[in-house]
C-alpha cells in the first residue's frame, strides 16, 4: 500500500509531530504534502527519509490548491489519502475524490466545543467541514471526547474511529544527568523548584494564569515551551510582576529533536523516497500564507522570523527538546480552557512528573486510577498557586510512569490506524445519499 498524508502545515506542533512519529511506525510507504509552512517538522521528516512536497497554498481560499493536489495524487498513484487539520481535510477530501482515490481517512486533531485548532467555530466552518466529510471513508478522532463532539456535529457514528495520539515513552524517561545539564544550559539553579508548561501561546491555553501563579511564589521558576501571539504579553506580564528573571519563554521546542532518524517498520520503504522539501506545480510559497494552528506555533506577520530562527540557549546552538525540558522540571501544569487530547500531559507523565491540569481527555477518558500522578484543578489562579506552594514545600521525587502512558503507546496507535486503513480500503465509494442514509 502507498499512502499520501496531506497536512495544513509542518511547523512545530502537536499534530505535526504526531504525524512524524506515526510515520516512523506505520508499515506502509508514505509521502507527505504540506499546504503551507514547510517548517521544522518538514526538515525532520526529510531526515527520516520521507518525501515532503510543499504545495505553496497562498491562503484559505486559494482554490488552485485543488487541481494541484489532484495532479499530485494521480501522479503518485496512491491507494489511500490521509488528511490532517481543518484546511487539509477540506481540500484533501475533495482532491482525493476528483483524483479517483476512494479510500480517504481524515484525523480530527483539535476539535473543541467552541474552537477548532484554536479558532472560533462558525456555522460556515462547520457546514464546510460536514459537507466534505461525507466524501471520505472514515474520520479518526484522537480521543473519545473528540468522537463525541463529532457525533454532536452530525458525523455518523459508524464513520468515526477513535485512534488516540501516541508517544514513545522511552524518549521521555527521566535522566538526572540530562536534568542538571538542561538547567545549567538555561541558567536555572540546580536546586530550584521548576514548573513547566507546553503549548501555543494563545488565550485558550491560559498561560497568563500559570505566569501569575509562579510569580506569586518567590524562588519558583517557570519553563514555558511554545510560541504564539501571546508571547510578548506574557513577557510583559512576567516583568510587571517582578518575575522576568525566573520565567523562561523558550519558543518552539520539538519533542523529537533529541533523536535522529528512528529505525522502524516504515524505514525501509521511506528510504526509497527522495529526501528534501519539493515545490509542487511550481507554486511559490507566500511569506504571508497562514501558518497552521499547532501545539507550539501560531500565525505571525509576514517577515517576522520564526522561533526556529531566533537565537536559543542550548547544546550546539539548538533549543532543548521537550524530553530535556521535562527532565529539568519538578511539576507540569496545563490550565487550558479545553483540549482535544492533552499530549503534553501524557509526555509529562511519561517523564515521571506530577501534573496539575484543568482539562485533559487523555486522562478523563480512561478509568479512574490510570494516572495517579495527575490532579485535576479548576484553573483558578489562587487554587493553582496554593497547589504549587504545597508541591514546592513537599518532597520532590519522580513518579513511575502510570498505566495511562502505556495505553498511549505509539506502536499501539499505529496498529489501530492500520485497522482503519484496512476498513477504508474495503468500503465502496461514499456519496451524499449513502451518508444521509447512515445518519437515519
Amino acid at each position: 500500500m502507498k499512502a499520501l498524508h496531506i497536512i495544513t502545515g509542518l511547523g512545530v506542533g502537536g499534530a505535526e509531530q504526531q504525524l512524524r512519529l506515526l510515520l516512523r511506525h506505520l508499515p506502509v510507504r508514505c509521502d507527505v504534502v504540506t499546504l503551507t509552512n514547510p517548517g521544522a517538522v518538514a526538515d525532520g521528516l526529510r531526515a527520516d527519509g520521507v518525501r515532503v512536497t510543499h504545495l505553496g497554498m497562498r491562503g484559505n481560499r486559494d482554490l488552485k490548491a485543488v487541481p494541484a493536489l489532484v495532479r499530485l495524487i494521480r501522479r503518485g498513484k496512491y491507494d489511500l489519502v490521509h488528511t490532517h487539520l481543518y484546511r487539509a481535510c477540506v481540500y484533501g477530501r475533495v482532491a482525493a475524490r476528483l483524483a479517483g482515490v476512494t479510500a480517504t481517512v481524515a484525523t480530527e486533531h483539535s476539535l473543541g466545543h467552541a474552537e477548532i485548532e484554536g479558532r472560533p467555530l462558525t456555522p460556515g466552518a462547520r457546514a464546510l467541514y460536514l459537507g466534505t466529510e461525507r466524501l471520505g471513508s472514515a474520520t479518526v478522532a484522537v480521543s473519545a471526547t473528540v468522537a463525541g463532539r463529532l457525533r454532536d456535529w452530525g458525523v455518523p457514528a459508524a464513520r468515526i474511529h477513535v485512534v488516540p495520539n501516541g508517544i514513545d515513552a522511552a524518549r521521555f524517561r527521566f535522566d538526572s544527568a540530562r536534568r542538571l545539564a538542561t538547567r545549567a544550559r538555561l541558567g536555572v539553579p540546580a536546586d530550584a523548584f521548576v514548573v513547566g508548561g507546553v503549548g501555543r501561546l494563545v488565550p485558550g491555553k491560559r498561560f497568563d494564569v500559570l505566569v501569575r501563579a509562579v510569580a506569586a511564589l518567590p524562588g519558583a521558576w517557570l519553563l514555558l515551551a511554545g510560541d504564539g501571539p501571546d508571547a510578548d504579553a506574557l513577557r510583559t506580564l512576567a516583568s510587571r510582576l517582578g518575575a522576568a528573571d525566573r520565567i523562561r519563554l523558550l519558543g518552539e521546542c520539538d519533542a523529537l529533536t533529541a533523536d535522529g532518524p528512528a529505525p522502524g517498520p516504515a524505514a525501509p520503504a521511506a528510504a526509497t523516497c527522495a529526501g528534501g522539501v519539493l515545490t509542487a506545480e511550481a507554486a511559490p510559497h507566500s511569506a504571508g500564507a497562514p501558518r497552521p494552528a499547532s501545539r507550539t506555533t501560531a500565525s505571525r506577520p509576514a517577515g517576522t522570523p520564526s522561533a526556529a530562527r531566533r537565537p536559543r540557549v542550548s547544546r550546539g546552538g539548538a533549543a532543548p527538546g521537550i524530553p530535556e525540558l521535562l527532565c529539568a522540571m519538578d511539576t507540569f501544569v496545563s490550565v487550558s480552557r479545553e483540549e482535544a487530547f492533552g499530549l503534553a500531559v501524557v509526555e509529562a507523565l511519561a517523564a515521571g512528573l506530577p501534573v496539575l491540569h484543568s482539562t485533559c481527555p487523555a486522562i478523563d477518558d480512561l478509568p479512574a486510577g490510570q494516572s495517579p500522578g495527575a490532579r485535576r484543578i479548576s484553573g483558578d489562579a489562587g487554587e493553582l498557586t496554593a497547589a504549587l506552594r504545597r508541591q514546592m514545600q513537599g518532597t520532590r521525587r519522580r513518579l513511575p510512569p502510570p498505566p495511562a502512558v502505556g495505553h498511549y503507546d505509539i506502536a499501539r496507535s499505529s496498529t489501530r490506524l492500520m485497522d482503519v486503513y484496512a476498513h477504508a480500503l474495503t468500503l465502496p465509494p461514499s456519496s451524499p445519499s449513502s451518508t444521509k442514509r447512515a445518519r437515519q
